[in-house]
C-alpha cells in the first residue's frame, strides 16, 4: 500500500510544508496583508511614543535613559512577535478545536499534536510588530552610552528565549482549554500584559510583581537582565550583570514545563464524540 506524502515527511519537513501553505494562502490577497502589517506597525509604534514622550520631557527617569528602555521595549516586542507568528494554533485552540470536537481528528494523525498546531497557521500579520520592535531595538543600541560587543550574541539569544517563553504561555493557555473549553481572557495578562511589563525596568514594580515576573513567568530573565548585560548597566536590585548572558535559558525551561503540562492535559482528554 502506498503511503501518503505526509507520512513520509519528517517532522520539520511536514512543518515546512504546512507553513508554506499558510504563507501562500495569506499572500493570495497581498493588499490585505500589507494593510494589516502596516496597521500593526503603526499601532505598536504609537505605544512607544508614550514612553519616548516621558524621557523627552524629563531626560532620564530613576537612572534609566531612553536608550536602555528602548532596548527593553524592542527586545520584548520582537520576541512576542515571533511567538505570535508561531503560536496561532494554540491561541485559537479552545474555540476551533476543543469546542467543535476537531481535536479528535488531530489525535488520529500519526504526528505530534504540538507539531500539527504549530502548523495550523504561520501568521504573517505580526511582522509589523516585529519590524517596529527591531527598529526601536536598533535605535536603542545607537542611543545607549555603553554597548558591549557581546550584545551581538546575547540579544538574539534573549529574543529566542523570550519567544520560547511567550510560546509556552500560549501552549499553557491551550492546555487550560481542556478544562475551560474556551480560552480564558485572563491569560492575556501573561501575554499582552507581559509585553507591557517587559518594556519597563524591573525596579518600577513592587516586590511581589518583581518576583512573579522573575521566578514564575521568567520575563525579567529574557528581557531585563540580558539588556543590562548588553549595555553594561548595573542592576539596582543587586544581581550580578553576567547573569544576563545565561538567563534567557529560563525561557526555554518555561516552555519545557508548559509542554509537559500540555502532554498531561492531552493524556487526560476525553473525546467529545463528534
Amino acid at each position: 500500500m502506498t503511503q501518503s506524502p505526509s507520512h513520509t515527511l519528517s517532522g520539520p519537513g511536514l512543518y515546512r510544508r504546512m507553513a508554506g501553505a499558510s504563507i501562500v494562502a495569506q499572500l493570495r490577497y497581498p493588499g490585505t496583508f500589507v494593510i494589516q502589517a502596516i496597521g500593526n506597525f503603526v499601532t505598536t509604534l504609537l505605544s512607544f511614543f508614550g514612553i519616548w514622550s516621558l524621557f523627552h520631557r524629563f531626560g532620564s527617569i530613576a537612572g534609566w535613559d531612553i536608550g536602555t528602555v528602548a532596548v527593553l521595549y524592542g527586545l520584548v516586542n520582537v520576541a512576542f512577535a515571533v511567538a505570535e507568528t508561531l503560536g496561532r494554533g494554540f491561541e485559537v485552540f479552545g474555540g476551533e478545536y476543543v469546542r467543535t470536537g476537531s481535536f479528535d481528528r488531530l489525535l488520529l494523525r500519526p504526528r505530534s499534536t504540538l507539531l500539527l498546531l504549530l502548523g495550523h497557521e504561520l501568521r504573517l500579520r505580526p511582522i509589523g510588530r516585529f519590524l517596529q520592535g527591531l527598529f526601536v531595538l536598533v535605535a536603542g543600541l545607537w542611543l545607549a552610552p555603553h554597548v558591549q560587543w557581546s550584545a551581538v550574541l546575547v540579544l538574539p539569544w534573549a529574543i529566542a528565549g523570550g519567544a520560547a517563553m511567550f510560546l509556552g504561555v500560549l501552549i499553557g493557555q491551550a492546555a487550560l482549554c481542556f478544562i475551560t473549553v474556551e480560552g480564558l481572557e485572563v491569560v492575556n495578562v501573561l501575554t499582552y500584559g507581559g509585553v507591557e511589563a517587559g518594556q519597563y525596568p524591573l525596579t518600577m514594580f513592587g516586590r511581589w510583581l518583581r518576583r512573579f515576573i522573575t521566578f514564575v513567568l521568567p520575563l525579567a530573565a529574557v528581557c531585563y537582565y540580558p539588556t543590562l548585560f548588553s549595555l553594561a548597566h548595573p542592576d539596582p536590585l543587586g544581581m550580578p550583570t553576567w547573569i544576563g548572558a545565561l538567563s534567557p535559558a529560563a525561557g526555554f525551561a518555561f516552555l519545557g514545563v508548559m509542554i509537559l503540562a500540555w502532554n498531561r492535559a492531552v493524556a487526560g482528554y476525553v473525546s467529545s464524540g463528534s
